[in-house]
C-alpha cells in the first residue's frame, strides 16, 4: 500500500508498505494525524510518535501471510523506527524555519513529448529536426541490437504522434535503421562475440548465450544464506546479456528485505587487458557520449526486463543564487572554483565531511542521533555569514550538529542529489527487478547518467558513509542503520506535485542507499562496452568529417612539434626494451611516450604482449629520478592515451599497452598527473 503525508512546508512523503487495500484510507488518515508539530529543541521528544507510526507499519499489523513467523519477514520494528524518526526530525527542522522552501515545478507531458525529449537527451535530436548531422549518424552506427530497438521504439511512437497531430513530415524509421519493417521486434537477443577491445569481430556470426544457474546466480536477498560471490562482466552490454526474461516483482508482497550484510552478494569485477576506467579518467567530451549511450542502454535494459522506464519532467527549479544551503550544485561550484580552481565538490560539503571524518566517525549514533535544533539553526546562519570569509570556528561544532548540517545541505539542494528526472527509475529498479545483480546493473547506468557535479558530490558522500559503516564497532551504525537514516534525506524532497513512484520510502529507498554504499567502487567504474562504443562513435565521426577529435590544447601544441618523430622505425636508436622473458617471438609495435614535466621529455618504447602501463611509468621514473623537479616527484603520474578514437583516457596501471595500442594506433601517449 502507499501512504502520503503533507505538511505546511510542502513536504510530500510517500511510503510503500505491504498492507491490504482495505487498510489504506483509515491508515493514511491515522498516519497524518499521529504526527503533530513538535517544538522540541533536541528533535527526539517525538520518539513516541515514531514508535506509534512504526507499530502501524510493522508486521504486527500486517495480514497473517506476512507475520513475523514467515521466513520472508522484513526488518523488525526497531530498524523501521530509525527511518520514521528521521522523517519526523526533517519535518521539525522545516517547521522551525531552518530550511527554506525550494520548490520543483513539474509539467505534464503532452503526447509524444516524452519521446521527443528522450531522443534529444540521447543526442539524437537530428531524428526530430530531420537534419543529416554527423554526430547523430555516428551514434546510430555504434548501437547494439537491443539499443537500436529501444531507439526505434521511441522514434516510432514519436512519429506516430506527429502524424496524428498532422505535423510536418517525418523521416521513416526504415530510412534510419535500414529495416524492412518499421515495427520493432523484441525477441531473445543474440550476444555477439567481442574481441579484446570490445568490438565485434568482422565475419563472425552471433552466438546464442543461454542463462543457466551457473552463469547467472540468484543474487536475491530473500534467502538466509551467507554472502555469495559472483563475477561481473563489462565486456558485453547489460541489455544484450538478458536472454531469458526474469520474473519481475509481482507486487508489494515481494517488497521485503533482510537487513543483514550477509544477505548481499559479493561481486567481483575481473580486469580486462584494458584495465578498469573510472569516471574521472575520461575527457568531458567522451563522458558526454557515455551519458548518451547510458540512457539508451538503460532504456534497452528496462525494455528487455519488461519494465517501463519513467522519468519526471521538471519545468523549473527555484533555488538561491548565493550562499551555501539551497544553492544549485553548479552555482556553488562556479563560486568555489574562483577560490580553488578545478574543485569538483562544493567546499562547504567537503568541510562538513572532513569535520566528521576527523572527529565524528567513532561517535555513537552518528547521523542517527540529532543535534540540538537551536544550535543547528544558529550554526546554519553563522556559516552563511562567515564561511567564505574564513572566520567560522569549526572547533565549536559538535559532531551530531555537523551531521545535522550535512543532511540539511543534501535536503536543501534545489534538485535532489540523484536528480528529480530519474528518481522514478531508482525506485523502479527495486520495485520491479528482483535480482540484486540486475538491480546493480540498472543502478550502474543511472550513476553514469548523473550530471558531473551531482555524481562527484554523491561519490564523496558515499565514501564518507562507507567510513561510518567501517567504524560500526564504536559508533553502533551498521550498513542498514546508515541506509535507513540517509534514505529520507536523499529521496524525500519538496515539490509542488509528487506521485507514489517518485516518492518511495522506508525499505525501498533504504535498500537503494545500501546498494550505493556497498557497491560504490563498482558503480563509479565505466563499463568497458560503453568505452568501446565511444571509440567506435569517435572513429565514425572522424571518418565522416575527416578531422581529428579535439583534445587538450597544451598537449596538442607539444605534440605538433613532435609530428616528424611519429614515424616508427623497426628498431629506433635508443629504444627501450624489456627483458627477454617479457618479450614474445612476434615483433611488436613501438610507441613514443612524452613526459612534458620530466627532464627527459620523450622516449621510444618497444611493446610486447606483457608490457603494462605501470612498466612504462617505472621506466620513466628510473630515467628521470635525478633530473626531475621536486614538484614532479611529489605528484602521482599516470600514462594517458590522447587522441585517435578517444578524447583523453587516463590508463589503468595494469592495462596491457599492446592491446590499447592496437585498439587506438593513432593515439599519442603522455605521462602527466592524474586529474583529481
Amino acid at each position: 500500500m502507499t501512504m502520503e503525508m503533507k505538511d505546511s512546508g510542502s513536504v510530500v512523503l510517500t511510503a510503500y508498505h505491504p498492507h491490504s487495500p482495505a487498510r489504506i484510507a483509515g491508515m493514511e488518515q491515522s498516519f497524518v494525524q499521529d504526527i503533530p508539530p513538535s517544538h522540541s529543541p533536541t528533535g527526539r521528544k517525538s520518539l513516541s510518535h515514531c514508535r506509534r507510526i512504526n507499530r502501524m507499519l510493522s508486521n504486527e499489523s500486517a495480514p497473517p501471510a506476512f507475520s513475523r513467523s514467515n521466513s520472508q519477514a522484513s526488518m523488525d520494528s526497531t530498524s523501521m523506527e530509525d527511518f520514521w524518526c528521521e522523517v519526523e526530525s526533517i519535518k521539525e527542522s522545516r517547521e522551525d524555519g531552518a530550511e527554506e522552501g525550494m520548490l520543483l515545478e513539474f509539467k505534464p507531458a503532452d503526447e509524444g513529448e516524452l519521446e521527443a525529449e528522450w531522443l534529444q537527451d540521447v543526442g539524437l535530436s537530428t531524428l526530430i529536426s530531420g537534419a543529416e548531422e554527423e554526430d547523430g549518424q555516428a551514434l546510430l552506427s555504434t548501437l547494439t541490437r537491443t539499443q537500436a530497438a529501444a531507439v526505434q521504439k521511441r522514434y516510432n511512437t514519436y512519429t506516430q504522434t506527429l502524424r496524428k497531430k498532422n505535423k510536418h513530415t517525418v523521416r521513416d524509421v526504415r530510412d534510419i535503421f535500414g529495416t524492412s519493417d518499421s515495427s520493432p521486434t523484441f525477441e531473445t537477443v543474440p550476444v555477439s562475440p567481442v574481441s579484446s577491445n570490445g568490438i565485434q569481430l568482422p565475419g563472425q556470426k552471433p552466438v546464442w548465450k543461454s542463462v543457466s544457474s551457473k552463469s547467472c546466480l540468484d543474487c536475491g536477498i530473500d534467502k538466509g544464506s551467507p554472502s555469495i560471490t559472483e563475477e561481473l562482466s563489462y565486456e558485453v552490454s547489460f541489455s544484450e546479456s538478458i536472454t531469458v526474461l526474469p520474473k519481475t516483482q509481482e507486487g508489494p508482497k515481494n517488497q521485503r528485505f533482510k537487513k543483514e550484510d550477509s544477505a548481499l552478494p559479493k561481486f567481483i569485477v575481473r580486469k580486462s587487458r584494458f584495465g578498469l576506467t573510472e569516471v574521472g579518467d575520461l575527457s568531458p567530451e567522451d563522458m558526454k557520449k557515455i551519458r548518451y549511450l547510458s540512457l539508451i542502454e538503460l532504456t534497452a535494459f528496462y525494455d528487455a526486463l519488461g519494465v517501463e522506464l519513467k522519468r519526471n519532467r521538471v519545468e523549473r527549479v527555484r533555488g538561491r543564487e548565493h550562499g551555501l544551503f539551497g544553492v544549485p550544485l553548479t552555482v556553488l561550484l562556479e563560486n568555489d572554483q574562483k577560490k580553488v580552481p578545478g574543485i569538483k565538490v562544493p567546499l562547504i560539503f567537503q568541510k562538513l565531511l572532513l569535520k566528521l571524518e576527523e572527529t565524528g566517525l567513532e561517535t555513537e549514533g552518528i547521523l542517527r542521533v540529532p543535534g540540538s535544533a537551536s544550535r543547528v539553526k544558529n550554526l546554519y546562519q553563522e556559516l552563511e555569514a562567515k564561511f567564505y570569509e574564513d572566520t567560522f570556528d569549526w572547533d565549536q561544532v559538535r559532531n551530531n550538529d555537523a551531521a545535522g548540517l550535512l543532511k540539511m545541505f543534501i535536503r536543501e539542494l534545489p534538485s535532489p542529489l540523484f536528480t528529480v528526472e530519474y528518481l522514478p527509475a531508482f525506485i523502479t529498479l527495486v520495485e520491479k527487478i528482483s535480482k540484486i545483480k540486475l538491480q546493480l546493473q540498472a543502478l550502474h547506468l543511472l550513476i553514469m547518467l548523473m550530471p558531473e557535479a551531482n555524481r562527484d558530490t554523491a561519490k564523496a558522500f558515499l565514501q564518507f558513509l562507507k567510513k561510518v559503516v567501517a567504524n560500526e564497532g564504536k559508533n553502533k551504525m551498521n550498513l542498514w542503520n546508515v541506509s535507513m537514516i540517509v534514505a529520507p534525506n536523499l529521496f524525500i524532497y519538496k515539490g509542488k506535485r509528487a506521485n507514489q513512484q517518485e516518492m518511495q520510502a522506508a525499505a525501498t529507498t533504504a535498500h537503494i542507499v545500501r546498494l550505493l554504499i556497498r557497491y560504490q567502487d563498482i558503480l563509479w567504474t565505466v563499463p568497458s562496452f560503453l568505452i568501446s562504443q565511444v571509440r567506435k562513435m569517435n572513429e565514425a565521426a572522424m571518418n565522416n568529417s575527416k578531422r581529428q577529435l579535439m583534445f587538450d590544447k597544451g598537449v596538442r601544441k607539444l605534440l605538433r612539434r613532435k609530428t616528424m618523430e611519429r614515424e616508427r622505425p623497426e628498431r629506433p636508436e635508443g629504444a627501450v626494451t624489456f627483458p627477454p622473458y617479457l618479450q614474445s617471438d612476434i615483433p611488436e609495435g613501438v610507441i613514443r611516450v612524452y613526459a612534458p614535466l620530466h627532464s627527459k621529455v620523450s622516449m621510444a618504447i618497444q611493446l610486447n604482449s606483457q608490457t603494462k602501463a605501470k612498466d612504462i611509468l617505472a621506466r620513466f621514473h628510473c630515467e628521470n629520478s635525478c633530473g626531475s623537479s621536486q614538484n614532479v616527484k611529489g605528484q602521482i603520474q599516470s600514462l594517458h592515451e590522447i587522441g585517435g578514437n578517444i578524447g583523453q583516457h587516463c590508463l589503468d596501471p595494469d592495462a596491457f599497452m599492446l592491446d590499447v595500442y592496437r585498439a587506438n594506433p593513432q593515439a599519442e601517449w603522455v605521462i602527466k598527473p592524474k586529474a583529481s
